[in-house]
């Protein structure tokens, strides 16, 4: 073995290593540690490109102490990232999750059923429903959003209207009572309304709270749901509804009127009338054109019909119903409503029992159930 050759190589290497990306440092005990070991092994078998041995194993070498380094520095800052002993900080990322998933990389659409599906916990079938499509079809717009969002960065949140949107259907799905969550979405939308200025998120959290104000009067104790015009008006949360009331007025105050302002607007009307007789139908009817002018949604359409029904009589309402999809749900429960209360006992119960076998939930199911019934019953009595 030549250890003048060997010696005579190492700059030249050391050269290789350098340019290789390694710290010079680093590479010069890699490149001693690779000579020692052709101290050790070349006289007896000596390799035929001295050069090409002497980097390979010295490559190794830093590539091994490189690693170690980096394992040693990671298992350092995991001691310093540990927690203090004691309580836990109490973080909430929730509504930044929200903004994470309403990716800007996905249409509004498939934001919203993402994060309703990923952070909202809804079922497939919940959000199907509140999309007016079938549960197959929301599967699919899901498993997409979750292809396209699966290879990007979580770096840039989604907009305000796409979270509010996903808040306001929660909200409904909690309001239902299908899953508890209306107390969440209003917590999170308080939040956001903290921290952005913006005349639709007060609007949003107005439109929760007077709708939730009213939540211990829609069922009676045995289960069934109460209609609005039936409700316990003292049972209603009248500080809700203040705090409610107030938030709406200071957003249209604004001048910047969006959906979810004209939705709470409705709510506070039918929240300020000390009776049902006393509600000011016309002008729940002008601020469903409102509504319907800013979302063109044929729903809103559908309940303009029973505000016109209330405000200029029945037949106004049914006026108001021809030219809409009988698709639609609550379509068939709206109609047998409006022939109920022009007269018409036998259409109204015939369409209350169409209704009923359409509906998805169990109380609301009931509900139509029984207005079948009770006027089958009467029209038996007349007989």
């Amino acid at each position: 073995m030549d250890e003048a050759l060997i010696r005579s190589l190492t700059p030249s290497v050391l050269t290789v290593l350098v340019r290789r990306g390694a710290d010079f440092a680093a590479a010069e005990d890699a490149v001693q540690e690779a000579l020692v070991e052709a101290v050790r092994g070349w006289a007896d078998d000596p390799p035929r490109d001295p050069k090409g041995w002497l980097v390979t194993v010295a490559w190794r070498r830093f590539l091994d102490a490189a690693r170690a380094d980096t394992a040693r520095r990671r298992r350092e800052d995991r001691v310093e990232e540990e927690p203090a002993p004691g309580p836990a900080p109490d973080v909430d990322d929730t509504l930044q999750l929200y903004f994470l998933c309403a990716h800007p990389s996905l249409t509004p659409s498939s934001a919203v059923a993402l994060t309703l599906r990923a952070v909202g916990g809804l079922t497939t079938r919940q959000i199907a429903r509140a999309y007016l499509v079938p549960e197959a079809t929301m599967a699919q717009r899901i498993s997409r959003a979750k292809r396209t969002v699966s290879g990007v960065r979580f770096d840039r949140p989604g907009d305000v209207a796409t979270v509010l949107r996903v808040l306001y259907l929660v909200f409904n799905e909690g309001y239902s009572g299908d899953v508890d969550l209306a107390a969440e979405a209003i917590r999170l939308t308080r939040q956001l309304a903290a921290s952005v200025d913006h005349p639709e998120v007060a609007g949003l959290l107005a439109l929760m709270l007077l709708h939730h104000a009213r939540r211990a009067a829609r069922t009676a104790p045995d289960g069934s749901l109460v209609p609005l015009a039936e409700q316990d008006r003292g049972r209603w949360d009248t500080a809700s509804i203040a705090e409610g009331v107030a938030i709406v007025q200071a957003a249209l105050a604004r001048d910047r009127l969006g959906e979810f302002q004209a939705q709470a607007a409705i709510a506070a009307l039918h929240a300020d009338a000390p009776t049902a007789a006393e509600t000011d139908w016309v002008q729940i009817v002008e601020w469903y054109d409102e509504l319907a002018r800013l979302t063109g949604s044929p729903v809103v359409r559908l309940n303009r019909a029973v505000a016109v029904g209330e405000a200029d009589g029945p037949r106004a309402g049914l006026a108001a119903l021809a030219g809409l999809d009988e698709a639609l749900p609550r379509y068939a429960a709206v109609a047998a409503y409006l022939h109920e209360r022009d007269g018409d006992p036998d259409r109204a119960a015939r369409l209350y029992a169409e209704a009923a076998r359409k509906a998805t939930d169990l109380a609301e199911r009931d509900h139509l159930t029984r207005r079948a019934a009770r006027l089958n019953s009467r029209r038996r009595e007349d007989r």
